[in-house]
Parts: structure tokens; sequence; C-alpha cells
């Protein structure tokens, strides 16, 4: 599985340690890191996030992302802005399960400053490993904000 995993400054090193994990996933996890490659902090989680999100619309053998700052807000608000992507902020493996699951969110926004590494790890595994159920309720509400995405005005 190919993944897109990026930072801000703040989200460095966990960054770095999520990508030396091992993780149960068929086939492995093949990450692609989109930076920074050193810290600055004058970066800007919005140009992490920006470059993650259209590298992933450019590229469709790219399945999903993890996007890494200090709360995890800033990168979920940004990649949320673009169309086909759906980002969630989880707190936990079950949270990010359901996530999944139920809402086929394709971006992961870890929030550094809340999550040591082993919380981190078992998150991100859980957002790897399970798949979309694909339930009838569930695509229907997707289907819905597909529709969203390309109107001007949501209907109700």
């Amino acid at each position: 599985m190919k993944v897109i995993i990026s930072s801000d400054h703040r989200g460095f090193e966990m960054k770095e340690k999520l990508k030396k994990q091992s993780y149960d996933i068929p086939g492995g996890v093949e990450w692609i890191d989109l930076g920074p490659k050193t810290v600055n902090p004058m970066d800007d989680y919005v140009d992490y996030a920006i470059g993650a999100v259209d590298y992933m619309q450019g590229h469709p053998e790219v399945e999903r992302a993890v996007l890494i700052c200090g709360s995890g807000i800033g990168m979920s608000i940004v990649a949320n802005k673009f169309i086909g992507i759906r980002a969630g902020l989880a707190i936990n493996a079950q949270h990010v399960k359901l996530a999944r699951k139920d809402d086929d969110i394709n971006v992961l926004a870890l929030a550094a400053d809340f999550f040591n590494m082993v919380h981190a790890r078992l998150i991100v595994e859980e957002f790897l490993k399970t798949p979309y159920s694909n339930l009838p309720r569930h695509q229907r509400r997707i289907d819905k904000i597909n529709e969203l995405e390309h109107s001007d005005i949501p209907e109700v």
C-alpha cells in the first residue's frame, strides 16, 4: 500500500518514527515522505498539507495519507478543502476504525502534541488496515458529500 506521510515541524519527530515502525498490513506499507526533511520552526502546516493532498490527487495509486501537526486540526482543515479528500482527526484506534469503516476517510490527521508513539502507531495501523464497509447507508452519505463538493449551493 502506498501512503503519503507529511508533517510540519511539530510533527516531524513523530513522522520520522512512524515511517520506521512495522505494521501488520498485507503487502506492507510504502511510505512516500513529502517532507519536511529537516526541522524548520518557521514552516507552515498549510504548505505540507497542500503538497500532500495535491500529490495524492495526481497519483491514483496512492490510497491514503497521514498528515501530522501539533493539534492535527490544521492539517485536517486544509486537507478537507480538496475535492475527494475525507480527512479525519482520530483520538484513538477505535475512532479511526469507525472513520475508515463508515466514512471512508482517506487522510488521517494526527496530533503530535497529544499522542505518544505507541498510541500514534496503533492509530496509524488501524487507519491502514481497516477497509471501508461499503454499506448502502454509508455510501449514501459519502455520495451526498461528493455532490456537495461539486455544487455551488448545497441542497438540504
